[in-house]
């Protein structure tokens, strides 16, 4: 496999599938940078070695064709500033544009196609039809290019045109990765199989469901799994305990019960809150109570975890000397809301700070300490929340597959 710390791209085209899927506000603009950020190790190597780069990436998920608020061309101020040179753009991706712009393309220089997904064959890959599509769709953008990088860590786990078909069309010498995948991967490898312990995962957010497999994959490497955010509570109703209108799952209340035995088991300690925030409503004016975390209220729902239970967590993080982190404790985007978010990312950071490694994935979790100043204080922050929880659960990631082989 092509190694792109040693290869020079002197004189060379090349396309990179980067992950430009960027929050913007109501004016268009970049409201974080971080996974443009990601890609510009990359994009620089190529520029600083001669080469040129043709980057290419989805926003969002347009239903069908081009819209507006889905343009990529909103991405070139924040793009441009970064990298200090103009940004070209072609309007469609697939258009005489896209094709004489590539043509042209001088060393030095950069193109940003237009959102991938204004065509179906991107992603809609299901049926025979659509698979023909798709590989013809990734035929022609290979054309654009003599070499092919996947810098895109966030859509590693989707079979797309552009994340892996686009591998077919290139030999093994023409095809890596980049810095930032590579980065990603070392970083999980760390934390799944050269891990020093004790090891903590934190698994916060709203739905066991979307983490049943994470969590069952690493009751086979972390001496402590902590439990928060909404999916609190359907650990504590399969226990007995009262929630009031908490969220809960209710029909993952035999999983919930199911791990809680299986951690045990495994001489995992299981960790849930203690105490929590109440609320009468989903809102950061709402009225507020504390209680035990057993004692929920009818009419009322938790939505932060308490001072007990934060006291209780950051023990157990200044303890680990590996960190994983997925998820919020509680809803951090409310100011009356956030303490416990905040306090599990400046815990970990005081903790990383005396030598643990961290790392800290999903969009939630990743958003937090960008909001709370930290990002620079873990070990490693990956752009990637469902490629990430994937690689954790042991899947193999088509787009990682397509350039190993």
């Amino acid at each position: 496999m092509q190694i792109i710390d040693n290869y020079s791209f002197a004189g060379k085209k090349v396309i990179i599938r980067v992950d430009f899927n960027v929050p913007l506000s109501a004016q268009y603009e970049v409201t974080d940078d971080t996974r443009i950020r990601g890609a510009l190790p990359t994009i620089k190597k190529v520029l600083q070695d001669g080469g040129s780069a043709i980057l290419m990436s989805h926003l969002g998920r347009p239903k069908s064709g081009p819209e507006e608020k889905f343009s990529l061309k909103h991405v070139i101020p924040a793009l441009s500033k970064l990298l200090g040179i103009d940004i070209q753009f072609a309007n469609d991706c697939m258009g005489k544009e896209a094709v004489n712009k590539s043509a042209a393309l001088k060393p030095g220089e950069v193109l940003l196609l237009e959102n991938l997904r204004f065509y179906t064959a991107e992603n809609k890959v299901k049926s025979d039809d659509e698979k023909a599509a798709t590989r013809v769709f990734a035929e022609k953008l290979s054309t654009y290019a003599d070499l092919y990088v996947n810098d895109a860590f966030g859509t590693a786990h989707r079979a797309h045109a552009s994340t892996t078909v686009i591998a077919d069309f290139f030999d093994e010498g023409s095809r890596m990765f980049g810095f930032l995948i590579n980065k990603e991967i070392k970083a999980m490898d760390k934390v799944l199989h050269d891990s020093e312990k004790p090891m903590t995962a934190i698994m916060g957010g709203a739905k066991v469901s979307d983490k049943i497999q994470v969590i069952e994959n690493l009751l086979d490497k972390v001496d402590n799994l902590i439990i928060g955010g909404g999916m609190t509570y359907t650990f504590i109703k399969a226990r007995g305990g009262e929630i009031g209108n908490s969220l809960c799952e209710e029909d993952k209340l035999d999983v919930a019960a199911d791990l809680v035995k299986k951690a045990e088991a495994k001489g995992v300690k299981l960790i849930l809150p203690v105490d929590q925030v109440l609320a009468d409503k989903f809102d950061n004016d709402a009225h507020t109570e504390g209680a035990d975390i057993d004692s929920g209220k009818a009419g009322f729902m938790g939505l932060d975890i308490g001072p007990k239970s934060i006291q209780l967590l950051n023990e157990v993080i200044m303890n680990s000397k590996t960190i994983l982190w997925n998820g919020p404790m509680g809803v951090f985007e409310m100011p009356n809301f956030q303490k416990g978010t905040v306090s599990i990312a400046q815990t970990i950071a005081e903790s990383t700070a005396k030598g643990a490694f961290s790392l800290v994935g999903g969009g939630d979790s990743v958003a937090a300490v960008n909001k709370f100043g930290l990002a620079d204080k873990v070990s490693y922050v990956s752009t990637g929340g469902g490629a990430m929880l994937e690689y954790i659960e042991g899947k193999v990631l088509p787009g990682i597959k397509a350039i190993r082989g």
